[in-house]
């Protein structure tokens, strides 16, 4: 299955629109931090609250705080700021003794004569907040270390008051050393009678650092944890999807299955009329690439609910009751959203049935199947969860309390030829102007044979990278290359190129697979070589190697297009895959065979057991032993089945060399023109079969020797 992408102005509009309208961006950024929220455990939860708590609190004691010691630093300047204090002399009298006032600093002034007050004050941070006050009265220096009130008091007082002239206030940092000496002894006697605006000076600064801690700390948790969380578990909009079901080439039986699904959802009350109220649970279902993500994109589009995409691989953690706590958090995000579809890919275990070894497995799935269950309120009602799976029913038992949880089943296939050509125009559409026209995709639809959409898509964009780099357009040839590529492999000719002995077997061998089949096809189209050119199944033998399967050399073919194969086709199959060893016999005897038959055996093997022991071919009764073996009830092949498999291997291998016997001329003419050439397509074996029977035909007739050549060899022109 395929889409129409929409254009790439059209892609760039998205992102522009939501960055021109920060309402939108600022709305979509709390929704993000609701779902976050939404399914953390309590514990974080009241940890957030309480930071979220703090945050304000502490900034407003530290505002107070502040405030206070703005207070004090304001009194002091004004202290600072009387005219007398302003003139007088930053020092201090170091003749005079000091001593300890006693009493209050305004009581001393008004009962004592006053020679000089000496305010020595210290800034702390950006205010003044420490002053020692040292008042010069008969031959002595009184020390006092005055309250706040006091220094409130004394401030206005000093305004007023006939002592007030007699002020000056001296910066601690601009004393002598031997006036330090003596504040520092103040200093430990006044200690524990500092003024509270000092002792709150140091609370003030850890209250405000504290604040913007907490403020960085909580802003950096959450930008964290929202990066990690967002990679799995994010909602998209239905307005960021690119395309819609109306775009999907192909396929409408399956576009028809979602259009039921579409309906059933906005048609609720008339369903749930009728009885049918069950939640909405889909299963997708079928081989990978054939479009399950996207259409439930289109779907949520449709529907113009937000779409959670979430791989179920990664439900496991590695710990107990991961997977159950990530559904459960899936799930409080999905019911916070109210109406949303939740999509699980790659969920082929979540179906397999339970018991096994280990026991998260297990609590994953009754999870799930908790989540799917059909009792719901009615807001759960409106969530469709969507499962998709590469599950195969026929190959894996499927869990059948799983199986009944969901209401609508979606089987997805691989396109058919009519779709697969149709995809494939679809996406050189999308490039027109970089292809060449009339392309013929006949051999390029008939070798994807089996083939997903996705697969489709990567051969076409193959095809356009390989036209980019030689600067051409894209044609027949650069597709057909870029389906070997994406389909075989990347092959190179190092591997063998200076190993003559070897390419010498490898081009035996692979052309015993073809002649086995050339001479089938010649003798079901009655030497028709445009119609041989057609329904033959290789398209292309090269002696390169591919490292994708460690092969020395390869055949490109296509795919079969019958489903059913009957007991003639699986001989042939047979013939051909033992083609290849039975010219290496030929050519190079029985102990020149090379091991480069293994996966062919292998392959001979599985189908002459299929045919055996699981169809009753070549038995007296059709049973499926093949079944027994599968149910554990048999470890081994049993005796009989191996004497059939063996007794018809030797018979099909005698066929197939007797064969090959007749075409070993040609086969040596074959294999000097591939190694010459590295690889040769269909259409160029075909000339050269055709040129070599004309030039045999043309030396028997001269030498009387009619009669030899082909019965159905036909000298005519080069098919095509």
């Amino acid at each position: 299955m395929s889409d129409l992408s929409t254009s790439k102005d059209n892609a760039e509009a998205a992102p522009a629109s939501s960055a021109a309208n920060p309402w939108l961006a600022l709305k979509k950024v709390g929704a993000r931090l609701s779902d976050w929220f939404s399914i953390q455990s309590l514990f974080v939860k009241a940890m957030l609250v309480a930071v979220a708590v703090m945050i304000p609190a502490t900034g407003m004691y530290s505002f107070r705080l502040y405030q206070k010691q703005a207070a004090v630093a304001e009194q002091l300047a004004q202290m600072a700021n009387t005219d007398a204090g302003s003139e007088a002399l930053w020092t201090l009298n170091d003749k005079l003794p000091v001593v300890f006032g006693s009493g209050s600093v305004l009581g001393f002034l008004e009962t004592k004569p006053v020679d000089r007050i000496t305010v020595v004050y210290k800034p702390l941070m950006w205010n003044i907040s420490e002053r020692i006050i040292l008042i010069e009265s008969q031959g002595r220096q009184y020390a006092y270390y005055p309250s706040d009130m006091e220094t409130k008091i004394f401030t206005d007082r000093a305004v007023t008051a006939p002592w007030g002239a007699k002020m000056v206030f001296v910066p601690r940092q601009e004393l002598s050393e031997k006036s330090l000496q003596m504040l520092e002894r103040l200093d430990e006697r006044f200690g524990s009678a500092r003024p509270q605006s000092e002792k709150d000076g140091w609370k003030a600064g850890v209250s405000g650092v504290l604040s913007a801690a907490l403020t960085i700390g909580l802003l950096g948790f959450l930008a964290f944890q929202l990066k990690g969380q967002f990679k799995s578990l994010k909602f998209i909009e239905p307005a960021q999807v690119q395309g819609s079901l109306d775009d999907l080439v192909g396929m409408d039986d399956i576009k028809a299955e979602v259009f039921q699904i579409k309906d059933q959802y906005e048609r609720r009350a008339e369903y749930a009329a009728y009885g049918i109220s069950k939640p909405f649970n889909v299963m997708f279902s079928g081989p990978a690439g054939t479009g399950k993500t996207k259409l439930a994109s289109y779907l949520a589009k449709e529907l113009g609910l937000p779409i959670l995409f979430h791989s179920a691989a990664n439900l496991e953690t590695g710990y107990v009751a991961g997977g159950s706590n990530t559904l459960g958090r899936i799930s409080a995000m999905a019911k916070r959203r109210k109406k949303c579809i939740v999509f699980l890919d790659e969920a082929q275990d979540l179906f397999m049935k339970r018991g096994g070894h280990r026991k998260f497995d297990d609590d994953t799935q009754n999870m799930l199947l908790a989540i799917l269950d059909g009792v719901r309120t009615k807001t759960e009602g409106e969530i469709i969860w969507i499962v998709a799976s590469n599950f195969n029913s026929e190959s894996m038992q499927m869990d059948e309390a799983m199986l009944r949880r969901f209401q609508m089943k979606v089987d997805f296939r691989l396109p058919n030829k009519e779709e697969r050509e149709a995809i494939i125009q679809h996406y050189l559409a999308q490039r027109a102007d970089k292809v060449e026209p009339e392309l013929d995709l006949r051999h390029l639809v008939e070798v994807t044979e089996g083939r997903s959409p996705a697969d489709l898509e990567t051969i076409v964009n193959q095809a356009g990278i390989t036209a980019v780099q030689s600067g051409e357009l894209i044609s027949d040839a650069t597709l057909f290359q870029a389906a070997e590529r994406v389909l075989v492999g990347n092959v190179n000719t190092n591997t063998t190129k200076e190993r003559e002995r070897d390419r010498r077997i490898i081009a035996i061998h692979e052309w015993g697979h073809f002649l086995v089949d050339f001479e089938q096809e010649r003798r079901k189209c009655g030497g028709d070589w445009d119609q041989i050119l057609a329904d033959m199944k290789t398209l292309k033998i090269s002696l390169k190697a591919n490292p994708r399967n460690n092969a020395l050399g390869f055949v490109f073919h296509k795919q079969g297009a019958n489903l059913l194969k009957t007991k003639s086709d699986i001989e042939h199959d047979v013939r051909v895959l033992l083609g290849g060893m039975a010219n290496e016999e030929l050519f190079f005897g029985e102990e020149g065979t090379t091991n480069g038959a293994h996966n062919d055996i292998t392959r001979v093997t599985k189908l002459l057991h299929h045919a055996v022991a699981e169809m009753g071919m070549y038995r007296k009764t059709r049973l499926n032993f093949g079944a027994l073996a599968a149910e554990g009830n048999a470890r081994s092949v049993d005796d009989e089945t191996k004497a059939i498999m063996e007794m018809q291997s030797e018979r099909l291998y005698g066929e197939t060399k007797a064969t090959l016997s007749r075409l070993k001329p040609l086969t040596e003419h074959l294999a000097g023109k591939l190694m010459e050439a590295g690889e040769m397509s269909l259409r160029e074996a075909l000339e050269e079969i055709r040129s070599f029977e004309a030039a045999m035909f043309s030396f028997n007739t001269k030498v009387g020797l009619n009669g030899t050549a082909p019965a159905t060899m036909d000298p005519g022109s080069s098919p095509g």
